[in-house]
């Protein structure tokens, strides 16, 4: 049975089976060591992290005493979920996203992890009471690569103007024309650093 630590874009843990490219965590513990169940909570604290699989040669105890190990199935759904770029083993990727962020926020120096963690709890789905409260999009528009909308029970990635259904197996082409309106997922600050740059590592696209 596996553990319920897959993330899906708008932050719910979910059990299955399938392997991410990326590990992450919200700040702590939120599973019981001795059950491997979650304990309710959402989060430990408001630094949630996107974290490397691998760093070193170091090798952990999933679930076990310290904190709650988590998986993304790619940087696009880490980023869709709030979590941002672990400055510890993803330290070039985290400093890139603070040039953005720094850039598109006409800041004089860069930001510091607590002033991104701060804004970022207040966006994220993940933390919201409720669905209805995420903004509403026209998805024809030009919105940047990497972001990623709900159309009923379905995520939405967007790449190169192509909108592809995402799954964590991989994505696969829409299969019918979108909506005017659709909810927007990826927290807008993100959203403002993809669109000043910052390049996602993306997952497997089956066509």
């Amino acid at each position: 049975m596996p553990l319920q630590n897959r993330v899906a874009p708008n932050g719910e843990l979910c059990a299955v089976s399938a392997r991410g490219m990326f590990m992450g965590n919200r700040g702590g513990r939120i599973h019981d060591p001795e059950t491997q169940k979650l304990t309710g909570r959402t989060h430990a604290s408001r630094r949630w992290l996107c974290c490397s699989t691998t760093y070193k040669d170091w090798h952990r105890d999933v679930w076990g005493k310290f904190y709650t190990e988590l998986f993304f199935f790619d940087e696009v759904t880490a980023l869709a979920a709030g979590h941002r770029p672990c400055f510890f083993c993803r330290k070039e990727d985290a400093k890139r996203f603070a040039d953005h962020w720094m850039r598109c926020e006409g800041l004089e120096k860069h930001p510091s992890s607590d002033e991104m963690d701060k804004v970022l709890h207040e966006q994220r789905c993940g933390h919201k009471k409720s669905p209805a409260s995420l903004p509403v999009i026209n998805p024809h528009e030009d919105w940047p690569d990497g972001t990623v909308v709900q159309v009923a029970d379905t995520f939405l990635a967007l790449k190169k103007g192509t909108w592809w259904s995402w799954s964590f197996e991989g994505y696969t082409p829409v299969s019918s024309p979108l909506p005017d309106q659709v909810t927007l997922v990826t927290p807008p600050q993100i959203i403002k650093i993809l669109e000043d740059g910052y390049a996602p590592k993306w997952g497997a696209f089956n066509t």
